[in-house]
């Protein structure tokens, strides 16, 4: 390989790792619920991409796909390990300094966990990353109507949890918005990115 060369796939590298490492990050986080779980998962498939950088990019591939499988893999597999040391801390409580998270996003965060995993990555690829059913289906390797099916359980889910989280939320603050009916999810309910998508 020659210095241009290199040159070329270093800068090539370096742009996309700039335009996609937030989204992808997201993209994890929303399937773990732990930033720096995401974080560690993200970082790690960059370093594994530019390994391969050559290989997955080969023929003007989009290597999004191959960074993203790797992330997921990664933070899940990370999440299996570290299973036991977060039921302990569960059962201890955080931290008396940290600050309080946004009820909402508590809520969301819950709610996506409460997800089977299939769910779950169905979610975040479709509505979090606006991806179309087509590429999901074949991303996790399943078929559309398979993908469908997952998103309509997953919406009843985040739906039943999501209008019982705003129950709770609403009886508490004093905007008093009004409720949908039960096991409803509203677009207010939804991440920003859902709701775009409509």
């Amino acid at each position: 390989m020659t210095d241009g060369t290199h040159g070329r796939e270093r800068e090539d590298f370096d742009r996309f790792y700039l335009a996609n490492v937030k989204r992808l990050t997201a993209a994890v986080y929303a399937m773990t619920g732990d930033v720096g779980e995401a974080e560690d998962a993200v970082q790690e498939a960059f370093v594994r991409a530019w390994q391969s950088w050559a290989k997955i990019t080969a023929g003007g591939a989009d290597p999004t796909p191959w960074i993203r499988t790797v992330a997921m893999r990664l933070a899940v597999s990370s999440w299996r390990k570290s299973r036991n040391r977060i039921r302990a801390h569960f059962r201890h409580g955080p931290p008396q300094d940290l600050p309080g998270l946004d009820p909402e996003h508590v809520a969301l965060v819950e709610a996506l966990r409460r997800l089977r995993p299939d769910q779950r990555r169905a979610v975040v690829l479709h509505y979090l990353l606006d991806l179309p059913i087509a590429a999901v289906a074949q991303e996790t390797g399943a078929s559309t109507g398979a993908v469908k099916t997952r998103l309509r359980r997953a919406r009843a889910v985040l739906g039943r949890h999501l209008t019982d989280g705003t129950r709770r939320t609403s009886a508490n603050n004093a905007r008093g918005e009004k409720e949908d009916g039960p096991g409803r999810c509203t677009d207010a309910q939804l991440p920003k990115e859902a709701r775009a998508r409509g």
